[in-house]
């Protein structure tokens, strides 16, 4: 099963600096916004950074409270709470994963309930790092995009910008899938060839979605207004009617769902048990259907003497580009998934596999009281369990 080490501590250390690299992107972004004397796309651009990180804020919080006392950072509520409050939360939780990791690494690296603590909070990373991303990254992306197009012309900050977006969106997918897995005992974890399969065909389905969006909004752009409120609610009711119960309580289990639905807004995510072909089919149908109409409202908009020429070879390998994603997801689940590895041994990989598992465990701690949910939750849910397995789930801190 994966094991927190070295190289782990180090991609923890990376993913903070770039999380820290890309609040200073979009804070530059946003200067030369000013500078250039627009501040109206200054003001969106930290509207949309506050609304992320104020949403991320709200789940680690809400996170904290739920969690059992015995896996809360030794630091007072009331410290807590004030930074979140700051909107420093997740850098505080980022700091003390770093701590316990290198407390795993070179004092305890042999202690099981270290190396499942360590697992622990990397996960809660992860799920924030992939909802401030979605949240934050993917509408800025769009919105930089946007900006380019329509004054014909790209800024360095800009450019840079759009580099690091794409960067954190497909690799905070990568990331959170990763850190999935290390809560599964006898889990295979990623190669390196499935890791960079994973990796490149989330970036591909997700780019022809961001230009689809952004050429829609060069012709119309309250038109994206109206667009985005209604495919949002329509995941948001997506989500809601497969029944989810990630929160402890009602009231945040809507904050989750809301921000679902604005990940399934770009990119799919699963949030339901059992197989997912036929939700999956039914997703990438209507994306791709909802991305083909805004390229062709662009095409059948634009005036044909505009400046944006060279865009029409780009929209017209829009559409190879996703379906070259589609190709690569389904070369990942068919030949490089980590289950082939292990059917190719003669077992399964846990969870994963469609038998033979009657071995099922997931990393726990020693306590039973030491009980988080929402990790069950996500186990069932991104990974197909048989029946008989789920009955033997160990009531522990985390089944990823």
């Amino acid at each position: 099963p994966p094991r927190f080490g070295l190289l782990q501590l180090a991609l923890a250390a990376a993913g903070t600096a770039a999380a820290a690299l890309d609040l200073f992107m979009d804070g530059w972004v946003a200067a030369e916004y000013v500078r250039r004397g627009q501040p109206g796309w200054a003001a969106l651009s930290l509207s949309l950074l506050a609304v992320a990180s104020a949403a991320a804020q709200a789940c680690s919080w809400l996170w904290l409270r739920s969690d059992p006392p015995a896996l809360r950072p030794a630091v007072p509520a009331a410290l807590l709470a004030a930074l979140h409050l700051l909107q420093l939360g997740f850098l505080f939780r980022c700091l003390h994963a770093l701590k316990v990791g290198w407390k795993v690494c070179w004092a305890k690296a042999e202690e099981e309930e270290e190396q499942r603590h360590m697992a622990f909070l990397s996960h809660d990373i992860s799920m924030l790092r992939l909802f401030e991303t979605f949240l934050e990254n993917t509408p800025q992306l769009t919105l930089l995009l946007y900006i380019i197009l329509r004054t014909n012309k790209a800024e360095i900050s800009q450019g840079l910008g759009i580099g690091t977006a794409l960067l954190c969106v497909s690799w905070s997918l990568l990331d959170y899938h990763q850190s999935l897995r290390s809560f599964l005992q006898d889990k295979y974890e990623l190669s390196r060839g499935s890791s960079i399969i994973y990796f490149l065909w989330n970036l591909f389905l997700i780019c022809p979605r961001i230009l689809a969006v952004a050429l829609f909004a060069l012709l119309w752009p309250y038109g994206v207004a109206v667009h985005f409120p209604l495919v949002w609610l329509a995941m948001f009711l997506w989500v809601s009617l497969q029944g989810t119960d990630f929160m402890e309580s009602p009231g945040p289990e809507q904050l989750y769902r809301a921000v679902v639905a604005v990940i399934l807004y770009f990119s799919w995510f699963n949030v339901a048990q059992g197989r997912t072909l036929q939700r999956s089919i039914i997703y990438h149908g209507f994306i791709l259907v909802d991305s083909t109409l805004l390229a062709l409202s662009w095409l059948w908009g634009r005036a044909p003497s505009e400046e944006h020429w060279y865009l029409i070879p780009v929209v017209s390998a829009a559409l190879p580009c996703y379906l070259l994603g589609l190709g690569l997801r389904v070369t990942y689940y068919k030949w490089l998934h980590p289950n082939m590895q292990v059917q190719q041994e003669g077992g399964y990989d846990e969870v994963d596999a469609n038998g033979g598992s009657d071995g099922l465990e997931f990393c726990s701690f020693s306590e039973p009281d030491l009980v988080n949910r929402r990790m069950q939750w996500l186990a069932q849910t991104q990974f197909p369990v048989a029946q008989l397995a789920r009955q033997r789930f160990l009531n522990g801190a985390a089944a990823l």
